[in-house]
Parts: structure tokens; sequence; C-alpha cells
């Protein structure tokens, strides 16, 4: 067989390199739609070591470490993969975010958007994927030898995690899908190959040098010969319905023949009624006694003519014409859809409505680790299937969950992701294997890439920026309270102390994540101490060595939520009042839109009863196109007096999420 090569595909030995495969613990962030009941029995069940049930998944995290995170538990267990995976444009991960404008009455109504441009943040971690440093040009390698590579890791673990009847679809364009085609024959095998999908998805495109370029290509492909099909059709056109005429019981019908050509040594091949189809070198395509049947139900039609019975086929019990590999009749999200949201690739339902129609069954388990705008995961959802949806972006994940939340009869989910374990790998991975040394190294790279020059003397301070101290999270714990406490004293024995002595009162807190209090209790604890403290985010693209090379780190601070409680009786009650974002990461032309402080909030969601575990998602609002106005305030009815801990989680207009944890006393 014809053998695609690309650059790293053997190592030097002729040996081929696998794909990384370390089977890493998900950590579930959010459980949205789930009730009280519904939780605390699973965490009933979980305490026993006893499965919690199914619940579907959205899984925030790179296909590099999701896919065989999911292979301990779900090998040979998908029925259906649809994946869109980028195309290699780097037009591929552009959102629209909307900035609400303020009406007169201070509501928000009409909304202003912007494009995020995929330089920023979102893009970065997919284009580096396949970025070439200096080096590897130097050697011939070209942007799509690594793309080939990385899309070779994702097809052999979806062939792995696919059911022996189960299917995949993969959605490419021409940029990188002929390629793709011999990639996935040599994975999973030509003879598994079924189709390629030609999808109009625009009318006629203009363009001066070439032919219009109108088409996406969706491949087809199973895993063994055995596989679910239930086919599709489409509705008859005008012309095609006029060919069923009434009868004489009122219901159109058209005749088909009965015949079709070959001669039969059985019943099939005998005469019926005085016609012999053999004479014509034809069979009948029934039996005697199922032509027998057919003529006591009425189904065979004389003609009046004369000649050979034909089939009566009723245009009531018509399916349709067979769908073929061209599909036209499936228009894209365009900027007049009523399901658009903003996402530039996002597919339209109708598209994934057919292929898990066609691919899969109710109750079967569907999977997308490139879920964008969540068409799949949604549609999979309204036709009852199971889901598993993944993606890297922060953004997708946000924008799949409020989509979700809009869908009938929305079963209870998880939100996912593999959390510090993803990182403790990267962490060995890149510095070695001895502890401290790589602790040592960890904190020395974090540094150099925040700008700020290390520092040794201290166990809590490890670095000096512009006259300001610097410290760095670990990879595998939050910052706490406790480590602010730690910081700050530490800072006051550090004044005036040598060349590497802060020039003010300041620090710059480095993290991974952060307590859901920190915010506002760490700066509570920073202003006792007299110590101007920020807190920033370490971005997920430090993990990505080639991002890191060509520069692409951008740290972001934490966002400011204030939130006020109240409690009447058994009535708990709470109100977003401020909310402020840091805004490196909006043009300064948006930035002048904004006249008040919810306009950075595009959901919010409460749980009422925080039990220490997993944010439980009970209540939730969020601006849609129909309903752009935001609720500030939520009250929640309590069944028994007691101490509850009560979270606020925040989403921001860019996908950003910031929690804070209050307390309120029922009595």
């Amino acid at each position: 067989m014809t053998e695609l090569l690309w650059e790293g595909k053997y190592e030097k030995d002729g040996t081929r390199p696998a794909p990384l495969r370390v089977p890493l613990p998900f950590q579930t962030i959010e459980t949205v739609n789930e009730s009280a009941q519904e939780r605390q029995h699973a965490l009933d069940l979980f305490e026993r070591g006893r499965d919690s049930g199914w619940r579907n998944r959205l899984i925030w995290g790179d296909k590099k470490y999701v896919l065989p995170a999911l292979l301990s538990e779900f090998a040979g267990k998908v029925d259906l993969i649809y994946i869109d995976p980028p195309f290699m444009t780097g037009d591929d991960f552009s959102f629209t975010a909307r900035l609400p404008a303020k009406d007169k009455a201070g509501a928000t109504d009409a909304s202003e958007s912007f494009t995020k441009k995929p330089s920023l943040i979102e893009k970065k971690a997919y284009r580096d994927t396949w970025g070439v440093t200096a080096e590897a040009r130097a050697r011939g390698v070209t942007y799509l030898d690594t793309y080939l590579r990385w899309f070779y890791d994702a097809a052999f673990f979806l062939r792995e995690l696919l059911s022996r009847t189960g299917s995949i679809y993969v959605h490419l364009d021409w940029h990188v899908g002929a390629y793709a085609k011999v990639l996935l024959d040599e994975v999973f095998g030509r003879s598994c190959f079924q189709n390629e999908i030609i999808w109009q998805r625009t009318s006629a495109h203009s363009d001066t040098h070439r032919y219009g370029l109108n088409y996406d290509v969706i491949f087809f492909y199973s895993k063994s010969e055995t596989f679910t099909w239930n086919g599709g059709y489409h509705e008859y056109s005008e012309k095609q319905r006029a060919r069923y005429r009434a009868s004489e019981t009122d219901r159109p019908f058209a005749d088909f023949d009965l015949t079709q050509s070959g001669l039969r040594k059985g019943s099939s091949g005998q005469p019926w009624r005085g016609y012999d189809p053999a004479a014509k070198g034809n069979h009948w395509k029934f039996d005697l006694a199922a032509l027998d049947q057919m003529e006591v139900e009425g189904r065979i039609y004389w003609p009046k003519t004369g000649g050979f019975p034909r089939m009566k086929r009723y245009l009531d019990e018509a399916k349709g014409v067979a769908l073929q590999s061209v599909w036209t009749d499936i228009f894209p999200v365009n900027s007049q859809a009523k399901e658009r949201l903003g996402y530039e690739t996002q597919k339209p339902v109708a598209l994934l409505e057919r292929i898990i129609s066609a691919s899969s069954n109710k109750g079967d388990l569907v999977l997308d680790c490139f879920c964008g705008s969540g068409t799949t995961p949604f549609v999979a959802e309204r036709l009852e299937r199971r889901w598993i949806a993944a993606d890297l972006g922060r953004f997708a994940v946000h924008t799949t969950r409020k989509r979700l939340l809009g869908a009938p009869d929305l079963q209870p989910f998880a939100v996912q992701n593999l959390g510090k374990y993803e990182r403790q790998l990267w962490q060995v991975a890149e510095f070695g294997g001895d502890s401290s040394r790589r602790a040592a190294s960890y904190r020395a790279f974090v540094l150099e890439i925040f700008k700020a020059k290390a520092i040794e003397g201290y166990v809590w301070l490890h670095g000096l920026k512009q006259g300001r101290l610097v410290h760095v999270g670990t990879v595998d714990a939050p910052v706490t309270v406790g480590d602010i406490r730690q910081i700050a004293a530490e800072f006051r024995r550090a004044i005036g102390t040598g060349d590497d002595a802060p020039t003010s009162k300041a620090v710059d807190v480095l993290g991974w994540d952060f307590a859901f209090e920190l915010n506002e209790v760490a700066r509570q604890e920073a202003t006792r101490a007299g110590i101007d403290m920020r807190f920033w985010r370490i971005p997920r693209e430090v993990l990505d060595k080639r991002a890191v090379e060509q520069g692409d780190i951008h740290f972001y601070e934490l966002a400011a939520l204030a939130v006020e409680v109240s409690v009447m009786g058994r009535r708990g009650e709470v109100s977003l009042t401020d909310f402020i974002i840091p805004v490196d990461d909006v043009p300064d032309e948006i930035q002048r839109e904004i006249t008040d402080w919810t306009q950075w909030i595009d959901y919010w969601a409460v749980d009422w009863d925080n039990k220490g575990d997993a944010f439980h998602n009970e209540w939730q609002t969020y601006r849609t196109s129909k309903e752009p106005r935001l609720k500030k305030t939520t009250t929640h009815e309590y069944e028994n007096a007691s101490r509850y801990q009560v979270v606020v989680k925040v989403v921001d207009i860019l996908g950003n999420d910031t929690t804070k944890t209050l307390t309120l006393e029922v009595l």
C-alpha cells in the first residue's frame, strides 16, 4: 500500500515513535443540571467506592492528553466519532465576543461585537502544535510535517476508542484533505473507508485566479466491516412527488418494476399469473408466495395497456430519496442564522443531525474532541445519545456549556479537565526526575517567561521584576490564603536586605490555580501587611515549547468580583455588585464602549450548598441574542437551618471564569 511519509514519522533506526500514552485522571470542576438529591447520591456512591452512574462529559484539555486518558474507561466503547479538527489555515480559532450596550434605562440591550483574533491566546496552543522552530526549518521540517504527525496521533487513539461497530467522520477542507485521506487509510484500513462526502458549505464563491472554493470534505470510516448504519433520505422534490398519482383508496402511489436482471432457479425465477420473467432474462424481486400476499394487500399494479405487473409504492410510506455523497441541502451558519453563536468554525445543527442519525442509535456514545461551539453534544443531547465533548479552548468550553443549557430536557453533565496531572507530566518531561532540581528549574523557567530575575535565599519569594518581588506557584496545588500569609511574612524579612531587595512594597503572585476565595481574602491579607499584591494566572500555553520559543506567552491578572449576600428566614439572596476585569486582551475601541461593569459579564452561576467538591451549578443566568439583559440578583429557598457555603462563578465575555466563596447562616 502507498504510504504517506512526513518528517518525524520514523526514528533514525527505522522504528516508529509511539504517540504519548499516559492515563491521567480527570478532575470534575463543575456539575451542571444535576439536582441536589442526584448530587448527594453520587457522592455517597463515590465514598463507598462504587460507580456513581453515567454523566455526559465536557472536557477542557488538549487531545494529546485527553484521548489517552479516555482509553482506560472507553477503549472499544465509543459508537460514533465526529471531529472537525483545525484545517491548518490560521483562521480556525477566531470567535466573536459580544459586548452588551447600555440602554437608557440602565439595562443592557443591543450589543456591540468584536472578533477575538486567532493571534490571541485561544489560538496559540493549536497553532503552535504544528509550528516549526528555526532549527527544525533548517532540517527541512514544514508545517505540514508537524500537522500530519499531530493528526496521526489523534487518529491512532480515536480508532482505539471506537467500538467494533463504530464509525468516524472527519471533517476537513481542501488544505489538508488529500493528505488526511491517505493517513486515515493507513490507520483505519482502506477497506473500512465508506465515503468521501462533499458538503457544499457556500453558494457561488468568487475567486479571481481559480475556481471558487465552496465545499468541505467529510471522510466516513468504520472500525470494521460491520457498523451501525441507519441511512438517510432527502425529501422528495415537487417533480418527484408529481410521479405519485391518486388511487381508488385516495392514497397517491407510484409503480415500480417487480423484476430485476438475471435468471434464478428458485421460486422467484418461475412464472406468476401467466407472466414469465425468464423470457426477458429476469427474475422476480420476491418469491411467488410474497407476490401472492402483495396481491391480497393491493400492492400490485396491473397496467391497463397490458404488460408485466408492477409494484405499488404509496407516497405516505415512502422515506424519500436515499442520501448521496454530495450534500447541497444543508446551509452554513451564516450571519443571519438563528443558531449563530459568533464562533467562526460553527457547524450547522442539520449537518450533525444527519451524521448522528445515520451512524448511531439512541443511547449510543458519541465523541467529539474538537467540539468548538458545541454542535455535536447539543445534537447528541437532542437525539438522546450519550456524549463526550472536549476542546482545548476555554472559550469553546464556555460556549458549549452555555449552549447546552438551552437544550430541552437536558441530562446532567460534568465539566472536567486534567488539571495538575497534565502539568506534573509536563514538569517531569521538561525538567527531569530529581524533585528538588526539577522544582528549581521549573521556577526559573516561569520567571524567565514572566521577564523576572531569579533570586535565591528565600522559600516563598523566587524572583524580582521592576522592583516587585515574585512568587511562582507550584504545578500541583492552587495558591491559597495560607500561601499569601507566608509570602507576606517572608516579604517583611526581605525588605532592605541585599541586592535582591525590592524597591517597592509589592509582590506579584503567579499561579496555575487559585483557591476560590483567594482574590478577595488575599487582598485583605496583603493590605493588612501593607503590600501591593497582584495575582497573575500562569497561562496553559507555558506547556507548549513552541509557543514559548515564539514569545507568545501572556500572563493575565485575575478579575475581581464583589458579591453581597443576605438571608430572610429560609431564603438566601445573592447579588453581584461589581466586577473588574483586566483589559489587556480587549481592543481599545471596545473598552471605550464600557459604561457599566455588568457589560463584562456573559454568564454567572451559583452553587447554593458547596460541599468542598466540584462546583455544582444549581442556578445560572446568561445572555442570549433574544435576552441580552443579565439578572444581577437571585434567591434560593433552603429546607433546613444551617450554615451553608455558597460559591458564585462569573464568566466574562472572553470566556474566563472568576469564583467567590461566601457563607450564609440560615436560622
